[in-house]
């Protein structure tokens, strides 16, 4: 397998994973070990209700690249990512759903794009949810799209990588699933070079989506207001 001269941070954001968090993290742990000189696997554990908690300290007690980050309640996918952003120490950061519907094997097809980009995001090659999910993921990826002037097929595709640097610039504001979009949004605004790469995607196994018809109203407002933020960035 393909090596890279690189050290990465990966970040899990966990919410009620109980059934896929140690299989995702086990997993993370042998493909980094094949393709890159040093890692930390980071979990935020999202407040969750189950066995998750648990499940984390034990993989952090038995793996020395395991951190976890535990909150005691559950604050919302965005501010997951922006606290485990936070708490990396490596240059490069990756971030991925702990729900194991990502191969973590296709990390490779993007750490080949990041010497000469600041992003380089996944998209679903084959999305595997349901009909309306698709749907729904299709009009707000042409909607944002037009919003923001973002040419990216799969704004919300769990699996990005970033330069740790864009960070510098770039705070993450909201606390759900708008993360995605703010976050490259931003980018696009502030000029950094993203790269879109086709990744693999499996149905989910275990669990359920923290996704739910709610979220659509929110997320629109959130697109308001985040477009008003972006007219007075530099």
């Amino acid at each position: 397998m393909e090596r890279f001269n690189k050290n990465i941070s990966v970040v899990f954001p966990a919410y009620n994973e109980e059934e896929n968090i140690e299989v995702c993290v086990i997993m993370a742990r042998t493909i980094l070990k094949e393709i890159v000189n040093d890692f930390e696997i980071i979990i935020v554990d999202d407040g969750s209700s189950d066995n998750t908690g648990q499940i984390c300290r034990n993989l952090e007690r038995g793996f020395p690249e395991v951190k976890l980050l535990s909150k005691d309640k559950n604050e919302g996918y965005g501010f997951a990512l922006r606290d485990g952003f936070k708490a990396s120490k490596y240059d490069l950061v990756f971030f991925s759903d702990s729900d194991r519907q990502f191969d973590i094997v296709n990390l490779r097809d993007l750490l080949r794009w990041t010497d000469d980009n600041d992003i380089v995001i996944g998209f679903r090659k084959k999305r595997q949810d349901s009909l309306k999910r698709k749907f729904l993921s299709w009009g707000y990826n042409r909607l944002a799209g037009l919003v923001f002037d973002l040419n990216v097929k799969d704004i919300d595709c769990a699996f990005k990588i970033f330069k740790k640097e864009v960070f510098d610039e770039i705070e993450i504001c909201s606390n759900r699933f708008f993360v995605n979009t703010e976050i490259l949004a931003k980018a696009r605004r502030l000029g950094y070079r993203i790269k879109e790469i086709g990744v693999s995607h499996f149905p989910r196994l275990e669990g359920n989506s923290k996704v739910n018809f709610k979220d659509v109203f929110f997320t629109l407002g959130e697109m308001k207001r985040i477009h008003s933020y972006i007219k007075n960035l530099k």
